[in-house]
């Protein structure tokens, strides 16, 4: 049980309420448990919907499948199980098994470096930012690592929430092996 319910509808503001609807019309989104949790401040809905912009940059930089990839080795490296699963669904979508990735060695790179970014808290080796900063611009770089820093700042605030996995999410959970 979420720490903080989702904003009910009779708590809705008017001005989240149409925050929500350009939100759905603009991102042919939906208003997951997050968002709706988010719809309790319209400020922190909105900054946390920047993520966007910032993911369809990352897109035009890494291709979409490492896109998305990059996300899910962030998540998956902050420990979120509600962003680790939404980035499942996505791999598991397009065909992938998210245990088994078929990678190249830039991709992995590219991959360590989002996970190292989210599990050292950006204090990450030279070896590995050189080997990515000589691959892309600096624009590129910032735009990277401020994506990075916009994905674990959803990861927190989803587990400081303990936000509710959203149903349409809850076939993509990863298995639990019994020893």
């Amino acid at each position: 049980m979420a720490r903080i319910p989702p904003v009910s509808d009779n708590d809705l503001q008017p001005s989240v309420q149409i925050a929500f609807e350009r939100h759905i019309k603009e991102h042919n989104g939906r208003i997951t448990n997050m968002k709706s949790t988010l719809g309790h401040s319209l400020l922190a809905f909105e900054v946390y919907m920047q993520w966007y912009p910032l993911y369809q940059q990352v897109e035009k930089i890494l291709g979409k499948r490492m896109a998305y990839l990059f996300a899910f080795s962030i998540s998956k490296a902050s420990d979120c199980p509600l962003c680790s699963t939404f980035f499942r669904k996505i791999i598991i979508d397009a065909g992938e098994k998210p245990e088994n990735l078929v990678l190249t060695t830039l991709q992995k790179d590219v991959l360590d470096f989002g996970s190292s970014i989210a599990k050292y808290q950006g204090n990450i080796n030279d070896h590995l930012y050189n080997c990515i900063a000589e691959r892309y611009s600096k624009e590129d770089m910032v735009i990277l690592i401020a994506f990075a820093g916009q994905m674990i700042a959803t990861n927190i605030f989803n587990n400081v929430i303990e936000t509710d996995i959203d149903e349409y999410l809850t076939d993509y959970l990863p298995s639990l092996k019994h020893h």
